[in-house]
């Protein structure tokens, strides 16, 4: 039966210093993907991303649970789990890591690579920003998850240029964001165009707001501190 033979190890690999910010880029894919599909493709992406984040075992790309605890995350029986573990094994995304056997649930894993190419036409409506991300090589190594070259590709991948040098403020703090974490540095912050600082708010401007909205929830705090440490007169930072 089609879907259901266990198949080689994905190549996408969130790995690396930048892996959390490439674990949410997936999931926003996968959920972009699914608002631009009718709402059978709505339901279907939601019921995989809600167990992903409950259940996916990322370093080991592996899913195990049992199809009775699925039914219960998703609110349907076991016979819709099977209907629906069935249509994601179609569409490439999902994978049979382990068959079920005697006393053991089978053992599922995501193909990266196949959501990632399934995805990709709907990446633009996020924004360049997240398009210039997601095309960047550390979306696609070959590596093991865990090994000395994964890490160190993934997280040495910049995907902007260097920031220019210079004794204003902004350049300075592009510098230091830069030598504090190069992968978040090419990822997140290169795109940051800076308004000014006044009254002690340093305000800086994104591409999109899905930037926005993901630098304030998981990246402002360590902006406002290499900021301070760069400037004194900066007390917080702003970022639209």
């Amino acid at each position: 039966m089609s879907g259901t033979r266990p198949t080689a190890r994905v190549q996408a690999k969130p790995v690396g210093r930048n892996a959390a910010a490439m674990k949410y880029d997936i999931l926003s894919a996968m959920g972009v993907h699914a608002c631009a599909g009718d709402k059978f493709q709505q339901r279907l992406i939601l019921r995989l991303m809600t167990l992903v984040v409950a259940r996916y075992n990322w370093i080991a790309d592996e899913i195990s649970v049992g199809q009775r605890e699925m039914a219960a995350l998703w609110g349907i029986d076991e016979r819709s789990v099977k209907r629906d573990l069935a249509r994601l094994r179609d569409m490439g995304w999902l994978v049979v890591r382990r068959p079920a056997a005697r006393g053991r649930v089978a053992v599922h894993g995501l193909d990266l690579d196949r959501i990632l190419e399934t995805t990709r036409p709907q990446w633009d409506r996020v924004g360049p920003d997240f398009v210039a991300r997601l095309s960047a090589p550390q979306h696609s190594t070959s590596q093991e998850p865990g090994s000395q070259d994964s890490v160190s590709q993934s997280s040495n991948v910049i995907s902007f240029p260097a920031p220019r040098q210079g004794d204003e403020l902004w350049p300075r703090l592009q510098t230091a964001l830069h030598r504090e974490d190069p992968g978040a540095y090419g990822a997140w912050f290169a795109a940051l165009t800076c308004a000014g600082l006044e009254e002690g708010v340093l305000r800086l401007g994104a591409p999109s707001r899905f930037h926005a909205d993901y630098l304030r929830a998981n990246l402002l705090l360590k902006i406002e501190r290499i900021a301070q440490a760069t400037d004194a007169a900066i007390q917080r930072v702003q970022i639209d």
